[in-house]
């Protein structure tokens, strides 16, 4: 009997024990369980795109997913987000993502001659001083270091002019470029970069230096801003979306 007592008594004990205890100290409450809350709010699972086109296509055509206030962040110049204002419990419910795929040319890095005109085609929009390096890229003589002129500032090259005839020209800078390095539907920024060659075992290999702190980064975000605003702004789901950048 006592046996059978003392049983009933420890499982009292280990039931007790886990039951959850909440206390309050200096006004604070707590709890020393881990709960498992079962009446949370669900939220959505995002959307991944790669255009500005496809998240505004969805903020029209979908518009009962919306709640009543949204936020459409600029996040960078490559990333843009669609997210709702504060529930009742001050949580966002994120809904749309969009990150652009851009060319990832190498700033700071040396090329060899192939290489670097082929990278200046495919990711920079044309512009007369993309031409320019383009022409004393693709013409620099190899082998040529001792004409290579460098006051840290400038440079001085020779490249060929027709079959048989040869020029010293001054190597263009500072230039004025325009990579492809946010959404290809907004305009992409102008920046200005040093252009520089050198001899690498009697070849010349190039690079292009950024030269302006990334001040780009700052008109790609608004430009992106530009773009939704006109997007939606004649729609009606306009007024229930704040857009940030």
């Amino acid at each position: 009997m006592m046996l059978k007592e003392a049983m009933r008594y420890i499982t009292g004990l280990k039931a007790e024990a886990m039951e959850p205890k909440v206390v309050e100290i200096a006004g604070k409450t707590y709890c020393d369980k881990d709960l498992m809350r079962y009446d949370r709010e669900p939220m959505a699972d995002q959307i991944e795109a790669t255009t500005l086109t496809a998240m505004i296509d969805y903020i029209k055509s979908c518009k009962e997913e919306l709640r009543k206030t949204m936020i459409i962040h600029v996040v960078s110049p490559t990333c843009v987000k669609l997210y709702s204002g504060l529930t009742a419990e001050r949580k966002r419910e994120y809904l749309f993502k969009s990150s652009a795929i851009v060319p990832k040319f190498s700033f700071d890095n040396w090329y060899d001659q192939e290489r670097f005109i082929i990278e200046l085609q495919a990711d920079f929009d044309v512009t007369p001083d993309l031409e320019a390096i383009l022409k004393v890229a693709g013409n620099v003589e190899a082998k040529t270091t001792a004409n290579y002129g460098d006051d840290g500032v400038s440079q001085k090259t020779t490249i060929k002019q027709g079959i048989a005839s040869k020029a010293d020209v001054l190597v263009p800078n500072p230039v004025t470029l325009v990579p492809y390095r946010t959404f290809l539907e907004v305009k992409q920024p102008p920046s200005e970069f040093v252009f520089r060659i050198r001899d690498d075992r009697g070849e010349p290999v190039f690079k292009i230096v950024e030269a302006e702190g990334g001040l780009w980064r700052n008109e790609a975000m608004n430009n992106i801003k530009q773009y939704l605003i006109e997007n939606l702004q004649n729609d009606s789901v306009y007024d229930r979306i704040t857009i940030i950048a």
